[in-house]
């Protein structure tokens, strides 16, 4: 294989570890930005109709534990998911590769001219790719599959758990912790501060402008405590 395809390799392998890490970035920012608007919503609904520290603190723990868990069930089927179909889609070509290798080359032959190779070096870097590891080298033109890399639904699940958890912590310690006389008021601020970076984050993450997912996310979370609030102080009113 020439130094220009080893490059490209690399270069593939390298962009391919970045969308990687990318992607587990992205999750961890909307699993944060989640549990920081439903607590949110949660514990300022319950401040709506009463002030009592000890039923804030209940119904904000309840809110962090029952939607950290609920992201990390979510989290944990469906990435199980994907693993069975990555399992399943490299069982096929490990079958495929067995009874039929010269239509299994010529395949990968044709996806790398496909990529901009030449027939003549797209035949020889497929005939080379072949003999190190057919299955890895269609694995990863072919499926976009990284045999050594599947997917871990563990992985997935404990990340979900523990970005949902750290972004439900912010709004439940902002209305425990203040006086009653001042705890909505940083509650609202600091959960509206925390989705701006977390708007700020997402945007920077995929390439957007910042301004307008910052607004979006801030405005969400706004209305989302306005309507419990009202919600909350309606109830609390009427002596639900």
């Amino acid at each position: 294989m020439t130094e220009a395809e080893t490059a490209q390799g690399h270069d593939e392998a390298h962009q391919g570890a970045l969308g990687t890490r990318l992607n587990w970035l992205r999750a961890a920012v909307l699993g944060a930005n989640d549990g920081i608007v439903s607590t949110a919503g949660l514990v300022v609904g319950v401040a709506g109709a009463t002030d009592d520290r000890s039923a804030l603190l209940t119904a904000g723990l309840a809110g962090l534990l029952a939607g950290s868990m609920s992201m990390a069930a979510g989290e944990y089927v469906s990435v199980s998911t994907q693993r069975d179909s990555e399992k399943a889609a490299l069982a096929q070509e490990r079958r495929e590769l067995r009874e039929d290798p010269a239509a299994e080359l010529e395949e990968l032959s044709g996806l790398l001219e496909d990529r901009g190779l030449s027939a003549g070096v797209a035949r020889e870097a497929a005939q080379q790719l072949t003999e190190r590891d057919a299955l890895r080298a269609h694995a990863r033109v072919e499926l976009g599959i990284d045999p050594d890399e599947l997917a871990n639904p563990w992985h997935a699940a404990g990340a979900s758990f523990l970005a949902f958890t750290a972004g439900a912590l912010l709004p439940l310690l902002a209305i425990v912790l203040p006086p009653s006389s001042v705890r909505l008021y940083v509650t609202v601020t600091s959960v509206l501060a925390a989705l701006a970076l977390t708007g700020w984050g997402s945007a920077r993450l995929g390439a957007a402008p910042a301004p307008a997912a910052v607004l979006r996310n801030m405005a969400g979370g706004a209305v989302a405590m306005g309507v419990t609030y009202a919600a909350g102080a309606v109830l609390g009113a009427v002596g639900v």
